[in-house]
């Protein structure tokens, strides 16, 4: 685009386009005719062709002014919302989440810090729970916005689901487990298992996990996705725990907990976010899903994001 043309030149055009005369276009913007005309002028020129025709008193778009105005009314409005999204909050607000366990410990707390660093006036409130508690508060629009793994098909009725990236199941332990260098059959044989309840979404792959290597039979004695729970069954223990590893990323990467291979490529599944196809128009949430969306794709692509500090927060919006 020509370095001269700014966002005067096109309101203007706009302008013009949509009231069809230079007077009437004048009046609206509150301009004399002969600046409006100038604008238009330059803008004619810095493009190189004529953007209008003159039919008696009026203006009609040429073909290339069809063209533009497409392209700069698309334009202006991006700009516009991009705007409105980091506008301070005056009247304040709120914005109730749900969010599942696969997401609480890393990709939410981010999303939450940059949120509150640019709408500080919004209040984000946060839930957790099983998948068809969260479903229902969605529906009944108790929530905004639900993030997590995505819903069985026949929960779906009446909501939008947007893939944001592939997650593992994991099979994990403590560091030092006496049994974590052999493999994953012979360690679900000899350890306390720890699978996640029957209502969660990853249940029924690691059951199909399970009844493929003839441990069907298999009865945990515990069950859990809550990462305080579950982590401190498994460093108390010898127990071993199919869990999402969004769950446990940082204590994988501290070294606490191991995983052990399960060679199963069908244990992952899809995250994203879950909405109303109604939708909500609450103050930020178009901002919150962005976020969630941007951080999404930095997962996707393999970055490795894990709880983020309020140094993080800070030096993310720098």
């Amino acid at each position: 685009m020509h370095p001269g043309i700014k966002l005067r030149h096109i309101r203007a055009f706009l302008e013009i386009a949509d009231e069809g005369s230079l007077s009437a276009a004048a009046r609206a913007r509150r301009l004399t005719q002969p600046a409006l005309s100038r604008s238009l002028g330059e803008l004619e020129a810095m493009l190189g062709q004529p953007l209008f025709l003159r039919q008696g008193r009026g203006l009609a778009l040429t073909e290339a002014g069809r063209l533009f105005r497409r392209h700069a009314a698309a334009g202006v409005e991006a700009l516009e919302a991009g705007a409105a999204a980091l506008a301070p909050a005056t009247a304040g607000g709120r914005i109730d989440v749900g969010v599942l366990p696969t997401v609480a410990a890393r990709l939410f707390p981010r999303v939450a810090l940059r949120f509150g660093a640019l709408r500080a006036g919004i209040v984000l409130s946060v839930e957790t729970g099983p998948n068809t508690y969260l479903l229902r508060r969605l529906r009944d629009g108790a929530i905004d916005l639900m993030v997590g793994r995505m819903p069985e098909a026949a929960e779906m009725a009446g909501l939008t689901f947007e893939h944001l990236y592939e997650e593992e199941i994991l099979l994990c332990a403590r560091a030092g487990h006496p049994l974590a260098g052999l493999p994953a059959r012979d360690v679900l044989r000899r350890s306390p298992l720890i699978l996640p309840p029957a209502g969660a979404i990853i249940r029924r792959p690691v059951a199909d996990y399970l009844a493929a290597h003839g441990l069907g039979g298999a009865v945990p004695v515990f069950e859990t996705v809550s990462l305080a729970v579950g982590r401190g069954l498994l460093l108390g223990s010898d127990a071993v725990w199919f869990i999402s590893a969004g769950v446990i990323a940082e204590d994988l990467a501290r070294g606490d907990l191991v995983a052990i291979p399960t060679g199963a490529r069908f244990l992952s599944g899809s995250v994203g976010m879950t909405t109303r196809q109604a939708g909500a128009d609450r103050p930020g949430l178009d901002l919150l899903i962005q976020l969630t969306r941007d951080l999404g794709r930095r997962l996707q692509g393999g970055e490795r994001v894990l709880m983020p500090t309020v140094e993080d927060a800070d030096a993310s919006d720098r």
